[in-house]
């Protein structure tokens, strides 16, 4: 909580210095972070890592683009139906993704969010491989905010991330969060026990794709645009590495993996044309480093810091 609680000072910080272009980064980082922090449920407390999660991210998308644009649907209840229709499709590939272990649930995860891209990409319906254009941003009219303002979206996207995390982090720590842990450990003993593991782990599972598809939908409001893209499993595989690098199974861990790793893309891009390399290195320099994260280093730091304090105490 108290790490969760410095990096919103440190983004309301950002959002009051910020420039325009400032403003539409803060968005991404927003963006990524209930991305990646949707991602940590399964990995870092369920023990599942998944591949596909991408897939429910460009759900999200492509039902509010679909809804608001050729429906015709207000934003508001397209950005809602949005979140639930990605957890619904999450839902439905989790009745029988959950039921696997290890390889097999991160290549079944990886082949669904394959076949989801491929249809996508091949579908003219929602515009195939050159994407759908015109997804509107919800708008605030009534309370005088333009969400068509790059600091206002920021500071929308912001709140979002934050709830977001409050709901996780409720979650986490409820009844059901411990026991999702437990089955993490040692699941047959969690079933000795009584735990309904895999009921479980399809809530989670489930909750983890509408969150996904929530930010998948406000991508799509704040860029107005969506392609086949945001369903490649390297969008997948990208947000695992941001949940590795800020730390698995700490919420704000991978909010904070989010800022570093969008920030670090910006500075590397604009410095040098083989900006992907240096990111490879980076990524491979924090796992090494740091095996729990940014967030696991800094916890050893504080380890260390109090246990000399106690020393020197004496």
């Amino acid at each position: 909580a108290a790490a969760a609680a410095a990096l919103a000072a440190a983004g309301a910080a950002a959002w009051a210095h910020a420039g325009p272009f400032g403003h539409e980064l803060l968005a991404q980082i927003a963006i990524l972070a209930i991305f990646a922090m949707s991602l940590d449920l399964l990995v870092g407390f369920g023990g599942m890592v998944s591949l596909g999660h991408a897939a429910f991210l460009g759900a999200g998308a492509y039902a509010y683009a679909a809804l608001a644009v050729l429906a015709g649907w207000p934003p508001w209840p397209a950005l809602a139906a949005a979140a639930g229709a990605a957890g619904a499709a999450a839902l439905a590939v989790g009745a029988f993704a959950v039921r696997l272990r290890g390889v097999f649930f991160i290549m079944v995860t990886l082949a669904i969010g394959e076949a989801a891209h491929a249809w996508i990409f091949k579908s003219r319906a929602f515009g195939g491989g050159d994407g759908m254009a015109g997804a509107p941003r919800p708008g605030l009219a009534a309370l005088g905010i333009d969400l068509d303002d790059p600091a206002a979206f920021s500071a929308f996207a912001l709140a979002a991330a934050a709830a977001a995390w409050l709901l996780l982090e409720a979650v986490v720590r409820s009844p059901f969060g411990r026991a999702l842990r437990a089955a993490r450990e040692n699941a047959d003993r969690a079933r000795a026990l009584g735990c309904p593991v895999e009921r479980q782990r399809l809530a989670a599972f489930a909750l983890a794709g509408a969150l996904a598809g929530l930010a998948g939908a406000l991508s799509a409001a704040h860029t107005g645009f969506v392609s086949p893209d945001l369903l490649r499993w390297t969008v997948s595989g990208e947000a695992l590495i941001v949940v590795i690098v800020g730390g698995a199974g700490s919420l704000a861990g991978p909010a904070l993996g989010a800022a570093v790793v969008e920030l670090a893309k910006h500075w590397l891009s604009g410095a040098t044309e083989y900006w992907m390399f240096f990111m490879g290195v980076f990524f491979i320099a924090a796992v090494l480093a740091a095996g729990d994260g940014i967030y696991g280093l800094a916890g050893a730091a504080r380890g260390r810091i109090a246990r000399a304090a106690r020393r020197f105490g004496r």
